[in-house]
């Protein structure tokens, strides 16, 4: 099928050369999502940010066998359909996944139950992101790990609006507070045209701060499918940058 993007908010439509569902579900990335050709374009799942799925799993097990630790708790903000929230599940993290939308809050309950984790430690949260970040910092609330991915324009609950070039930073700031001691990682994508690697490496670092650790950032890219995986082009699909901290 072919998305044309609308003119208005209600937005564009889909073009079909075939009859297809327009819900279905599908194995990926170790996790099962239901996917819906919603009006404006999205799918429900990120397939760009597997990586970062993967990456995530990965440090959580190796801190939580390392230390033995068991309350990791991981805060993810704007989490839309669930993704970065079940594979940290999955790696045996707490989570709190918080979204302004409560139709996709209810959408990455779905796909929780859909991959076995609907009785995991998830609280699922219909809030305004930057709300929620301060109110947790009056209560004195810390997180190991915190997971953004900002939109360039969107609505809370309660009709907030969040525009990325007037509150992000401030949302930055916020999100260092409620990184605890212990902290084992920040992650940060994005989608908004004009943000590079380095872009968000610096602001990256409005949430860390001093901390020593390892910084990466780069760009997400969804790989093309061809019988000759070296001759695989790469479509670009947003950007990142994550944070580790040291063993």
């Amino acid at each position: 099928g072919v998305y044309e993007r609308g003119a208005s908010e209600e937005g564009g439509r889909w073009t079909f050369h075939r009859k297809v569902h327009r819900e279905f579900e599908v194995l990926f990335g170790n996790l099962q999502f239901q996917v819906r050709l919603t009006n404006f374009g999205h799918i429900g799942l990120f397939a760009e940010q597997r990586e970062n799925w993967d990456w995530m799993r990965e440090v959580i097990r190796a801190r939580m066998q390392r230390t033995n630790q068991r309350n990791l708790y991981v805060l993810n903000l704007f989490g839309y359909t669930g993704g970065s929230t079940l594979a940290c599940s999955q790696a045996g993290a707490h989570c709190v996944h918080v979204d302004a939308a409560k139709g996709v809050v209810d959408w990455a309950r779905k796909n929780a139950a859909l991959s076995g984790l609907e009785d995991r430690p998830i609280r699922w949260l219909v809030d305004d992101a930057l709300k929620f970040v301060r109110r947790e910092e009056r209560r004195g609330h810390t997180y190991q790990a915190i997971i953004l991915d900002p939109p360039t324009f969107g609505r809370g609950p309660k009709g907030e609006v969040f525009k990325i070039e007037h509150d992000l930073t401030p949302l930055l700031e916020a999100c260092r507070s409620l990184l605890a001691e212990d902290a084992l990682f920040v992650l940060y994508s994005c989608h908004t045209p004009g943000f590079t690697p380095i872009t968000m490496r610096n602001q990256l670092d409005i949430v860390v701060g001093g901390r020593k650790g390892e910084v990466e950032a780069g760009e997400m890219t969804i790989p093309e499918q061809q019988p000759d995986p070296a001759r695989s082009r790469l479509l670009p699909s947003g950007v990142y940058a994550r944070w580790l901290a040291p063993e």
